[in-house]
This record gives structure tokens, C-alpha cells and sequence, in this order.
């Protein structure tokens, strides 16, 4: 099956400083670029992101943008990895959380994974939205106004941009795919319209 062209689109991978987990950045990182993306590392604070496989530190990866220094202009897309400490720290960062309200707004597409809906819940964004996560935020994002399911990936396309959501790192070949697909859309549509 031939990967879909998504040649030039900027994609912001948002995360804190520390507690990314690590397949869940470079799996749709790879992807994205394999497609012809340009992935772009975004965090509150300049030098390196550590990551983590589960509990422990793993690799050290490059900041591309300060979360305080760019806005959702600079990027076609989002993906918002997860990782437990990841999103607890990002939801807490006023200007990630802002940069992620304004690429919603602008009808950006986003996918989001694991842990990563911390974030969405934070600045209100997954009210009237059905979505999926690691098991353990489903009433977190009840309690946000949003509909959680127990799905490999979920597709959302109610509200202000497509929406993608995963479980987990095994749900993650379902999460690539259908995120490049909804890229690619998006993408086509840009160009036609």
C-alpha cells in the first residue's frame, strides 16, 4: 500500500521538556516524515526533550520551537504523544495550551495518543467530541463533556478539525496510518480549494 503524499505539511509534535514517551513521538515522527511531512519538536523550554520508555529515561531529542515563541501558523498539524508525565506537565504550560486551542480553532488536524488528551481536556477541547485514550482518562474526558471508547483509533470529525485518538503504543501502526490518511485529505482539499 503506498504511503499518501503529504509533501511539505509542517507538523508540530508538542511536548514537555521531559516524560514524552518515546515510541509514542518517534513512531508518528518517522511516519510523517516518511510521507514527505515536515515534524517540527515543540516544548516550553529550548535544548532537549527526554524521553521515557514507560518509567524509565530513554533518549534525548532536539526543541525546534519554544511553545511561548510560535503560534499555530507555523504548522498544517498536531500530534500531542502521551507519556503520564508528558501531558500533566504540557496541560500546565498557559502558552501549549494555548498553541493547541489555536490550531483546533483553525480547523487543524490533530492526533492525539495515550495520555496525550490531557492536554485537549485542559483547554476545553474535546466537549461534544468522541474520542479514545489510555483507559484510565475515560472519566476525565466524561467529566470534560466528551464521548470516550474503547478503540484502537478513533476518527472525529465533530467540531472545529479532524480528530485522531489512540489507546496506546500497540494501537500505534492504526494511529500512523490513519492520521497520514487524514493528512493527505486534508491536504488534497487544501489544493483543489
Amino acid at each position: 500500500m503506498a504511503t499518501p503524499n503529504i509533501d511539505g505539511m509542517r507538523v508540530a509534535f508538542v511536548m514537555a521538556n521531559e516524560g514524552v514517551e518515546q515510541v509514542e513521538m518517534t513512531r508518528p515522527w518517522e511516519a510523517v516524515r516518511q510521507a514527505g511531512g515536515r515534524p517540527q519538536r515543540v516544548a516550553p523550554g529550548s535544548g532537549e526533550v527526554q524521553a521515557f520508555n514507560h518509567l524509565d529515561k530513554a533518549q534525548t531529542f532536539p526543541v525546534d520551537w519554544v511553545t511561548s515563541e510560535v503560534d499555530g501558523d507555523a504548522f498544517d498539524a498536531l500530534v500531542l504523544p502521551g507519556g503520564v508525565a508528558n501531558p500533566d506537565q504540557l496541560r500546565m504550560d498557559r502558552p501549549a495550551v494555548e498553541l493547541v486551542r489555536a490550531m483546533f480553532a483553525a480547523g487543524k488536524p490533530a492526533a492525539v495518543i495515550c495520555h496525550g488528551p490531557w492536554t485537549l481536556i485542559e483547554g476545553d477541547l474535546v466537549r461534544g467530541r468522541t474520542l479514545t485514550s489510555w483507559p484510565s482518562l475515560q472519566t476525565d474526558i466524561r467529566n470534560a463533556g466528551g464521548t470516550w471508547v474503547d478503540e484502537e483509533v478513533q476518527v472525529c470529525p465533530r467540531g472545529p478539525n479532524v480528530l485522531v485518538t489512540s489507546r496506546k503504543p500497540d494501537d500505534l501502526p492504526a494511529f500512523c496510518s490513519t492520521f497520514l490518511d487524514v493528512l493527505a485529505e486534508t491536504r488534497r482539499r487544501s489544493s483543489v480549494g
